[in-house]
C-alpha cells in the first residue's frame, strides 16, 4: 500500500460504515501545537508559523497530496471554542482560505464547535454549528453530517487531548514539524492521568514535516 494511502485510510482496504474520528494536528518536536503567545492576532503563537510550513510556504507535492486527501476524506470537522475564535476572527478564515487552507472552500465540510455557549456574533456563520452538551454529542452530530467520511478534530490542543482522553478518537495523525518551540500549547499536558497506546499505521517524510499516522488502541 502506498504510504499516502496508509495516511489516508490506515490498514483497511475500504472505509468503515461509521465515520472514523481523527485527530489531525501539527506539532513541534517538543510537543507543542502553538508557540507561546497564541491569541486572535497570532493563532499559532509568536514564531509558530513553521508548524504549518508544510501547508503554506514550504509545501512540496507530497505535502500537497496529503493535504488534498485529508480534505476530500473529511466529512465533518470538530474544533474547540478558542480555535473557533481564531478562525472566525479578523485574521482567520475567509471565502478563499479555510479548512484545508487553500482547498475549494465551496466543498468544505461543516464545522462543529464544542463550547459552553454560542457566541453573539459569527462572521462566517453558515460554516459553524455549536455544540453545548459535551464531546459525545459533538461526535454524534458530526458523524451524522459526515456521510461516512472522517470526522476530523483539528484543535486546539486542549480539545484534541480531551477527545483522546475520553476514548472517542480512532486515529491520531500528527504532522511533526522540524522545530523546537520551548513552550506554548502542549498536545499532551504534563501529569496525564493515564498512558495512550498507539499502533503505527504509516509515515511520510518531507522537508517541512514528518507525517505520522497511528491507530488509537482502546
Amino acid at each position: 500500500m502506498d504510504r499516502l494511502d496508509e495516511l489516508a485510510h490506515g490498514t483497511a482496504g475500504s472505509r468503515p460504515e461509521a465515520s472514523r474520528v481523527v485527530v489531525d494536528i501539527s506539532m513541534s518536536l517538543d510537543g507543542y501545537v502553538t508557540a507561546p503567545g497564541a491569541d486572535l492576532e497570532h493563532g499559532l503563537g509568536v514564531g509558530g508559523e513553521p508548524l504549518h510550513a508544510w501547508v503554506t510556504d514550504e509545501r512540496t507535492p507530497r505535502d500537497a497530496e496529503i493535504l488534498r486527501r485529508s480534505f476530500t476524506d473529511t466529512g465533518a470537522v470538530i474544533m474547540g471554542r478558542r480555535t473557533f475564535d481564531i478562525v472566525d476572527g479578523p485574521n482567520g478564515w475567509s471565502d478563499e482560505v479555510g479548512y484545508g487552507h487553500d482547498q475549494d472552500q465551496i466543498a468544505a465540510p461543516p464545522v462543529f464547535v464544542v463550547t459552553h455557549s454560542r457566541p453573539e456574533k459569527v462572521r462566517l456563520g453558515d460554516r459553524f454549528h455549536f455544540v453545548t452538551d459535551g464531546l459525545g454529542s459533538a461526535v454524534d452530530r458530526a458523524r451524522a453530517a459526515a456521510g461516512g467520511k472522517d470526522v476530523v478534530i483539528m484543535g486546539g490542543g486542549a480539545t484534541a487531548y480531551e477527545f483522546l482522553r475520553a476514548g472517542l478518537v480512532d486515529i491520531l495523525r500528527i504532522h511533526l514539524a522540524p522545530i523546537i518551540l520551548g513552550g506554548g500549547t502542549p498536545l499532551f499536558p504534563q501529569g496525564m492521568p493515564e498512558s495512550l497506546r498507539l499502533e503505527p499505521l504509516g509515515s511520510v517524510s518531507t522537508p517541512a514535516a514528518e507525517h505520522l499516522t497511528y491507530r488509537v488502541i482502546k
